[in-house]
Order: structure tokens, then C-alpha cells, then sequence
């Protein structure tokens, strides 16, 4: 598969996804929809693993990778699909853009990476600012949409903080197999959390909400990680980046115009502010290569 249209299909499948998530709590709920899109995504995984003879340890750093890879795709995901019964799916790929920035706080005293720079903080004041704004916008469609959004909040901590663990313990494993492994530690806790909170099996799905299962087990999960990784070894992290900002302009209007979720102006305007946060904190460093210095 070529590089771009890998990359074209990333930012298409992580459009979509947070649509998928709304639609898959449908009727069942959303610890089952999220307990669908697990379990399946678990044995498509370990299939593969075996099919490709993969390597599966389970010495101590093994064990530290995996259980830190769950801490994202339980402790965030459980924020996700709790929050998108409140949140529309837009909002839900804008505020996780935020996830490099989050990143970068904690890598500084966990990973030992260099301090921050000002363009980089400058970012950051800026997607907060963004972020106020959001927030403020939704505080008067209700304090549902606020609790949602501190739920979102605590997602995208608990996902950055798993990417940094992951980088901190650095087992050498293949992505297919940390994926895999970490899916064998959440899904068990999915299981459990919808025995204790729910524990209650629909009699019938509806046709949306299945749909969306499949397509977030299978696309979302297994084809959506495995190009991601294919096309983080293959571009610069700048290029990269781009994904997330992309994202979340692409879901938010698919939300509006599939799902007629209302997205008002303070919304797309905070959205362009944590966008542009974004932007600066990832290329702000390079505006003094490409703007003349004068001599004081």
C-alpha cells in the first residue's frame, strides 16, 4: 500500500470513528458497545499474531508495555464512549487533537525529553484558550455537555500518559503484538465493568448500532492501528501530525451534516483556536528559520 494513500485512509477512518462510537451505544448501551468493539477487536488481533508467527512474551517489560498500552484503550476508552452519550462526535476528535500537547507535559518528566520551548508553550496557551471557549459554548447546552467534556478531558490524559509509559518501558515488540497484548488486559476489565455497571445483553442489536461495532472492531481498531504504525515508520512526525488536525475539522462536519448535530460558532471558533495551538506547537520552532532575524 502507498504511503499517501495509507495516510488518506488514517485520517478518514479516525474521522469516523468518533461518529461510530456515538451510534454503537445505541440501544445497547454504550459499556456493551464499547465491550463489542474490544472483544472482536481481540480475536481479529490474536489471530494475526498467530497467523504470523509473532512473537508473544511476557517477561517484565512485556508485562509493563502491555498493561500500560490498556491504561489507554481501557482508561480512555471507557472515558470516550461514556462521554459520547453527551458530547457530539466532533467535539470528541477535536479535544482528543489535544493528545500531543498532553504528551509533551508528560514526557518532559518522564521520558527526560528537552524542556519546552516557547513557541511550543505558546501552542499550548493558545489550544487553551480554544478549549475555554468550547467549554463555555457548551455550559449553556446544559451541564450533561460539560460533564462530557471533563470526561474527554480525562481520556486524553489517560491515553497520553499511556503512550509515554509505553515509550518509557520500550519493550522491542511489534506494534501487532503490544496492540494485542494490551487488548488481552483491557477487554477483561471491559468485561467486568459491564457485568458490575450493566450486565444486561440486548436481546437485539439495532442494525445501526452493529454496524458500528464491526466497523470500530475491525477498521477502527485492527486496520486503523496497523496503518497508523505503518505510516508513523515511514513519514516525519511533522507529516504525521497533520492527522490531527485534519481529524477533527472532517468529524465535526460529519457530525453536523450525518448525525445533525448542532455545532455553533464559538465552537468552530474555539476549535480553530486549539487548531492553530496545535499547529504552533508542532512547526511553531520553525518560524525562525523562515522569518529574517535583525540585528538589534
Amino acid at each position: 500500500m502507498s504511503v499517501p494513500a495509507a495516510f488518506l485512509a488514517i485520517v478518514l477512518i479516525w474521522s469516523t470513528t468518533p461518529l461510530a462510537v456515538k451510534w454503537s451505544g445505541e440501544g445497547p448501551g454504550f459499556l456493551f458497545g464499547a465491550l463489542g468493539r474490544m472483544s472482536l477487536a481481540t480475536v481479529l488481533c490474536l489471530a494475526l499474531v498467530a497467523a504470523l508467527r509473532l512473537a508473544f512474551p511476557w517477561h517484565r517489560d512485556a508485562r509493563r508495555t502491555y498493561f500500560s498500552g490498556a491504561l489507554g484503550l481501557y482508561g480512555a476508552m471507557l472515558c470516550i464512549y461514556w462521554a459520547a452519550q453527551y458530547v457530539p462526535s466532533g467535539l470528541i476528535a477535536v479535544l482528543f487533537g489535544l493528545s500531543p500537547l498532553v504528551t509533551a507535559l508528560l514526557a518532559q518528566p518522564l521520558l527526560g525529553e528537552q524542556a519546552l520551548n516557547p513557541a511550543r508553550l505558546s501552542g499550548m496557551l493558545l489550544a487553551l484558550a480554544g478549549l475555554v471557549a468550547i467549554f463555555g459554548a457548551s455550559l449553556a447546552l446544559g451541564p450533561h455537555m460539560a460533564q462530557g467534556l471533563m470526561g474527554l478531558l480525562a481520556g486524553v490524559l489517560l491515553q497520553s500518559l499511556s503512550m509515554v509509559l509505553v515509550k518509557r518501558y520500550g519493550a522491542e515488540l511489534p506494534s501487532l503484538t503490544v496492540t494485542s497484548g494490551a487488548l488481552l488486559v483491557a477487554t477483561p476489565l471491559f468485561f467486568l465493568t459491564w457485568l458490575i455497571f450493566d450486565h444486561h445483553a440486548p436481546a437485539m442489536l439495532p442494525a445501526r448500532a452493529l454496524m458500528s461495532i464491526v466497523y470500530l472492531g475491525v477498521i477502527g481498531s485492527l486496520v486503523g492501528f496497523t496503518l497508523f504504525y505503518y505510516v508513523l515508520k515511514r513519514v516525519t512526525a511533522n507529516t504525521s501530525a497533520l492527522i490531527t488536525l485534519i481529524t477533527p475539522v472532517l468529524a465535526l462536519l460529519l457530525g453536523a451534516f450525518i448525525n445533525h448535530e448542532h455545532v455553533g460558532m464559538r465552537i468552530w471558533a474555539g476549535t480553530a483556536l486549539v487548531l492553530s495551538g496545535l499547529a504552533l506547537h508542532q512547526w511553531g520552532g520553525l518560524l525562525g528559520r523562515w522569518l529574517p532575524v535583525r540585528a538589534g
